[in-house]
């Protein structure tokens, strides 16, 4: 078998009979990241603290890490890989809202990428003193992550939850168990 075969195979699966632990384990994933920036957002707005202060759940023992651009952008890329190899395994109007998803996340990654970017060269924009995107000129960075995160979750909570509850004709296209019925498969 070549590494392509075994890739896609291994891509197969995830989208077929590892399809909903995939999608458990990635949302284990999108949630964790959800508890920071809320985590954060309580501490700004709730604690009083100021936004160098409120660093999140990991940001209170490891400080230095929230610091790090190329953790941002770590997380930012793992949500695209996500979002992008776990598409194939839905159907009907489940794949337009994880399409949706998958749209806003490129642009959110971009934004990452960005910052990223000015922070390894020290050159930001406008002679901006820190790392700036380029929607960050109007809403400020905390505020700015909440949104981006939303406009990417929301997508995503309604594409699961049309693609764990499908109509039956839907569920007939499904290749996927994530609905609890095994698809059939026709002998012709």
């Amino acid at each position: 078998m070549t590494v392509d075969a075994r890739s896609r195979s291994f891509l197969t699966n995830l989208n077929e009979g590892w399809h909903r632990r995939a999608l458990a384990v990635y949302m284990v994933i999108v949630v964790a990241h959800w508890g920071e920036h809320i985590t954060q957002a309580v501490q700004i707005w709730g604690l009083g603290w100021t936004p160098a202060e409120a660093r999140g759940v990991l940001g209170m023992p490891f400080p230095w890490l929230v610091q790090q651009e190329w953790m941002h952008y770590a997380y930012a890329l793992v949500m695209l890989v996500g979002l992008v190899i776990l598409r194939r395994g839905f159907v009907g109007s489940a794949a337009t809202w994880w399409g949706i998803s998958l749209a806003i996340q490129v642009w959110h990654h971009f934004e990452h990428l960005l910052l990223l970017i000015q922070s390894l060269t020290g050159y930001h924009l406008q002679g901006r003193p820190v790392p700036t995107s380029i929607v960050q000129f109007i809403v400020p960075r905390v505020e700015l992550h909440l949104l981006y995160n939303a406009l990417v979750f929301l997508p995503m909570v309604v594409a699961m939850y049309l693609h764990m509850r499908p109509t039956p004709a839907v569920a007939a296209r499904m290749r996927c168990t994530c609905h609890g019925v095994r698809p059939t498969v026709s002998v012709a």
